[in-house]
């Protein structure tokens, strides 16, 4: 059989929407010795394929780390699969909070050399020497408490539309970039608290150890992440400390946590936490993008965008290699508009 999707996205993506059965949008990690990340890639894919699997998976020599959808109807079959592996035997599976089953349409299986790019040496450190992991009662109650800093681990696109109450959030586009930056605000903090939070966990599995490894010795780590933490919550009836909507990397773009809108339209400043891509494919700039703003510009991040849109096929494709779009300077949209809250 081919291990790899043998349709394009557009197709693939009429076939999932066509299909009226319920889906389930997960996440997973695990950090593990893989001797053979391509061999083991080839048999992980036809046997999540077998099982209608979609979504992206990164496999290296030391874990796995993916985000899928399947037909509910296979999760028991697929969490049999997992248990049939020695090293994803109980792993904790993160299921999606706000979920149409529509997250993803084809299945990608990749070979890389880490599962989160970190620019780390990782054997200039204990990797395995981690902070302590929390709940969502014991996040709680160290929040609550004045020697504790609590620190976001994602980028800036991420914390904008969601976060933690008082927690440091820099101002970064990628996880490798967040490390030295969040060692060096936490200096003056060496002795408090630290408690750091993600996504789904695996973010702060390796900040962690770098963190302790950088002498830092009261280091905690929120178990599951946002996408955990939620669920507890609600679960157990305890306070919900996050405020807005947690961000994800499937097409979905976000899953609501709370009511809350924390963030602002990129393009006029009304409150709005919606990610949308520029349509302009030759930007396709990430940014936040109220509705009546998508109307007015067609999608798209610009008035530049907009109309390069509206061109010809033939002259797009002329045009797209000496203009320069917003996404041609940034990888990721930061504010621009002036807040409504803030006009005279």
């Amino acid at each position: 059989m081919k291990l790899y999707n043998k349709y394009n996205k557009e197709e693939q993506k009429a076939k999932i929407l066509a299909d009226k059965r319920q889906r389930t949008t997960l996440s997973f990690y695990q950090y593990a010795k893989i001797e053979d990340p391509q061999e083991f890639r080839n048999k992980f894919y036809a046997s999540l394929n077998a099982l209608e699997v979609l979504g992206r998976i990164y496999v290296a020599k030391e874990g796995i780390n993916g985000q899928i959808s399947l037909p509910s109807e296979n999760l028991h079959k697929f969490e049999s699969y997992f248990d049939s592996i020695s090293f994803l035997k109980g792993i904790r599976l993160n299921v999606a909070i706000e979920d149409d089953g529509k997250s993803f349409y084809i299945l990608k299986i990749k070979v890389r050399d880490k599962i989160v790019a970190d620019g780390l040496d990782d054997d200039s450190f204990d990797v395995t020497d981690k902070g302590v992991h929390l709940n969502a009662q014991q996040f709680n109650e160290l929040a609550n408490q004045e020697d504790t800093v609590i620190v976001d681990m994602r980028n800036h696109y991420e914390s904008e539309v969601g976060y933690f109450e008082n927690a440091i959030r820099p101002d970064v586009e990628t996880f490798r970039e967040s490390l030295p930056i969040v060692s060096d605000l936490l200096e003056e903090h060496k002795n408090k608290n630290i408690v750091m939070y993600c996504t789904g966990g695996i973010r702060c599995e390796k900040a962690s150890a770098y963190l302790k490894h950088k002498g830092y010795q009261n280091v905690h780590q929120l178990e599951g992440g946002i996408i955990e933490y939620a669920r507890q919550a609600e679960k157990l009836g305890l306070e919900n400390k996050f405020k807005g909507k947690n961000f994800v990397f499937d097409d979905r773009l976000g899953e609501r946590i709370t009511n809350e809108i924390v963030s602002y339209c990129h393009q006029c400043g009304d409150p709005c936490d919606d990610h949308t891509n520029c349509a302009n494919d030759a930007c396709h700039i990430l940014f936040i993008q109220c509705k009546s703003c998508k109307t007015k510009y067609l999608a798209t991040c610009s008035t530049t965008c907009a109309e390069f849109v509206q061109l010809p096929k033939e002259q797009q494709d002329r045009l797209k290699i000496t203009t320069e779009f917003n996404g041609s300077k940034f990888g990721k949209g930061r504010y621009k508009a002036k807040r409504k809250d803030q006009e005279l």
